[in-house]
């Protein structure tokens, strides 16, 4: 018998980490929903193959809980798209299925999924598996506390320091400083940015990108120190000296 989470998180979850769950069974959808959302995600949802992969397509989650039996396109059909997608190829996949053969596990895991879990389970079991496969890949994620070479910032009281001196940004700048520390020398395009750090806001334009950009920058470097958001030319930006 599948029953609710009884135990809050025992990690920092946070809010802006976005969930996408699939499934077609509506009363096992909604229990997913409520303590996905108690665990501190933020959480989409889809019924379908086909309308999970749209979603995919059009703002990619950060992590997603895909069931293997779905209307339309099933999940190990999806699962295997996604894998062939250099944009998604890491994103977090973990499969719910009635399955419990060894062989249907192992080609759920070929496929490209990071866990399976079989029905009937219980939800702590599946937020146990949610934040081992988050702990593995996205090791970020689980931090309460980033640092880059004197800068700090603590996710849970939103406090950030460069070299013990108190910084004051505004929360875009926050967030964007956040996504950059969890991706250290990676290069994001303004597109990307936009994407992962603005999400499901109202229409931003490009170009606001560089505005906050340059407002970070000002806040954290205070116009004499060593400055780790690299201008990427015909690229975007990368953060790290």
């Amino acid at each position: 018998e599948i029953m609710p989470s009884l135990v809050g998180s025992e990690m920092c979850i946070r809010d802006r980490l976005k969930t996408l769950i699939v499934e077609d069974e509506s009363s096992l959808l909604e229990l997913l929903k409520f303590n996905f959302i108690k665990d501190g995600f933020k959480v989409d949802t889809a019924t379908d193959g086909e309308m999970a992969l749209e979603k995919i397509l059009n703002k990619a989650p950060d992590l997603l809980i895909l069931d293997w039996m779905l209307p339309k396109l099933s999940g190990i059909e999806l699962c295997r798209r996604i894998r062939k997608n250099k944009e998604l190829k890491n994103l977090p996949i973990i499969m719910l299925t009635a399955r419990g053969e060894e062989e249907d596990r192992l080609r759920g895991l070929e496929t490209g999924a990071d866990d399976y879990v079989t029905k009937p389970f219980s939800v702590n079991e599946l937020m146990a598996r949610v934040k081992a496969v988050l702990r593995r890949i996205r090791p970020m994620f689980t931090e309460e506390v980033l640092s880059y070479k004197g800068i700090v910032v603590d996710l849970v009281s939103h406090k950030v320091t460069r070299d013990s001196e108190t910084l004051h940004l505004g929360p875009t700048e926050f967030n964007l400083l956040v996504f950059f520390m969890e991706n250290i020398g990676r290069v994001f395009s303004r597109e990307q940015l936009l994407n992962h750090v603005w999400k499901d806001e109202a229409y931003v334009e490009p170009r606001t990108v560089d505005v906050h950009i340059r407002r970070l920058r000002k806040s954290i470097n205070n116009d004499v120190k060593e400055d780790f958001i690299r201008t990427v030319r015909s690229a975007g930006y990368c953060f790290g000296s």
